[in-house]
């Protein structure tokens, strides 16, 4: 026996120690060891099987339109985690996005974590990636296995995005590729395939911000600022606000990471949580930052000062949260100087009634009564962006419905039944709209005031994010895997 062990053995609580120790330690090793079975190989398609991309393929070429299908072909396929909530950006050449660390790609680093991942648009290269430490106060703030949730945004070669540790970060869009270690952060590790951090700015830390469960929010900018939501919610037990007065919306300056101004609106009036996320649009010559915010009311804010220009309750004053009253958990769109926005609850909740509202923007104050254009009540609680063309809007809830209205007039022309909840958002590509479910369909249909469905595919699991088209190519994460496809427009 060494020697160092026996005063440590002499003692009861020595020994104690010495047991929990060699028992912690089996833990990790037995850890360590099934995760390196998950390890991903830098290799082509990540160690995928021939026969389950064939599979998938032979899926695709079934044909289930009354058309010409316009999904064609998989280019490549990629493996990300195991719960991706975030949706592909391509830009530069490259996709972005965010997900968890179930198949870890550093054999160092094989923990439950955050990831943001840079691939190459052409072939799937695994380029890079970012990973964050989940926060010590788990599922309260972090929720296990939930990576990050936030669709980046790219402007030229930088990248922003929020971590699960609700860290505002922007990364060099190249990371150590370019061997250069862009500052003003520069204390990092250079690693080929480690992030490249310009600047961080710690929303818990130094905002006072209580994320509940997961943070969660896609920033947007306008010149030089960037706008993103903070997540502050309730806390684990929903009996109290944490941080009152912590902002629900900032205003941050780009190159700096400096905060320019921030909003608390919502206050001892949050509901649960707010996961949305805001949109910033020219309306009457005035450029706003919009956002559905976590006590039920969307908000309107002049983009350069944060003064607020509008609010709307997008619940009947009467309303109970959680049974008649909802918060907002869809990003709102913008068309003709109109927002449309329709409210929802955490998924967990369950399915329920909700509202789409079309409100004018160009009101000033309490708009609920005098902005509102018109209101739909056939839609179910949702946590999507609307998208439009031809005067017409294309809102989906998480029932599994798409709902096609005019969207001058609310009037409905028609309603396609997913058979499964939907998650994402929409996107249109020509003529034709994509939109996935969480039974992992993509379907794709002519846009028009007559239905009519092109094509119906499965990818084999769950698809929680909006696709995304670049230069004639579908790029779809489903929960485990992203996807480049070929298509016809």
């Amino acid at each position: 026996m060494p020697t160092e062990l026996k005063p440590l053995l002499s003692q009861p609580r020595g020994i104690y120690y010495l047991v929990v120790t060699i028992i912690l330690q089996l833990f990790f090793l037995i850890n360590a060891f099934y995760a390196q079975d998950r390890f991903i190989k830098p290799t082509r398609n990540r160690g995928l099987k021939p026969s389950y991309t064939k599979s998938i393929e032979s899926r695709l070429n079934q044909n289930t339109s009354l058309s010409p299908e316009p999904i064609s072909k998989i280019k490549w396929v990629e493996k990300l985690g195991s719960q991706t909530y975030s949706s592909p950006v391509i830009a530069d050449g490259k996709v972005f996005i965010g997900t968890n660390n179930y198949f870890p790609r550093n054999p160092f680093k094989v923990n439950d974590m955050g990831v943001l991942m840079a691939f190459s648009a052409a072939d799937g290269e695994f380029l890079w990636q970012s990973l964050s430490k989940k926060l010590k106060t788990g599922s309260a703030q972090d929720w296990p296995r939930v990576g990050v949730c936030s669709t980046p945004l790219v402007v030229r070669d930088r990248i922003y995005y929020i971590s699960n540790r609700a860290e505002l970060l922007c990364l060099d869009t190249e990371g150590f590729l370019d061997e250069e270690n862009d500052g003003p952060f520069s204390s990092e590790a250079v690693d080929p395939q480690s992030p490249d951090i310009i600047w961080t700015l710690n929303l818990i830390k130094e905002l006072g911000v209580y994320p509940h469960n997961a943070s969660n929010s896609s920033p947007v900018s306008l010149g030089n600022i960037l706008f993103v939501g903070t997540s502050n919610g309730r806390n684990s037990d929903h009996s109290r606000i944490p941080s009152p007065k912590a902002p629900s919306l900032i205003a941050v300056n780009m190159k700096s990471g400096k905060l320019i101004w921030e909003d608390n609106s919502p206050g001892v009036e949050i509901l649960h949580g707010q996961w949305s996320s805001p949109y910033v649009s020219m309306i009457g010559n005035i450029a706003q930052v919009i956002m559905g915010q976590g006590d039920g009311w969307v908000r309107s804010f002049e983009a350069h000062t944060g003064r607020l220009l509008w609010e709307f309750d997008t619940n009947p004053k009467e309303s109970i949260y959680p049974f008649t009253r909802n918060s907002i958990l869809a990003t709102p769109g913008v068309w003709n100087d109109l927002v449309y926005i329709a409210n929802g609850q955490d998924p967990d909740h369950g399915q329920g009634k909700a509202n789409l509202y079309c409100i004018d923007a160009t009101k000033r104050g309490d708009i609920t009564e005098s902005g509102l254009v018109w209101s739909y009540s056939g839609i179910n609680r949702s946590l999507s962006k609307p998208v439009f063309t031809k005067g017409l809007v294309f809102y989906p809830d998480l029932s599994g419905f798409l709902h096609c209205l005019d969207a001058k007039t609310g009037e409905l022309y028609w309603i396609h039944d997913f058979f499964s909840s939907i998650w994402g958002s929409p996107i249109i590509s020509g003529e034709i709209l994509y939109l996935g479910d969480e039974d992992g369909d993509i379907v794709s249909l002519k846009t028009g005031k007559k239905k009519m469905v092109l094509s119906e595919n499965n990818l084999g699991s769950s698809i929680f994010s909006t696709p995304a088209v670049s230069n004639k190519v579908l790029y779809i994460a489903t929960s485990e895997m992203l996807f480049s496809i070929s298509i016809t427009e």
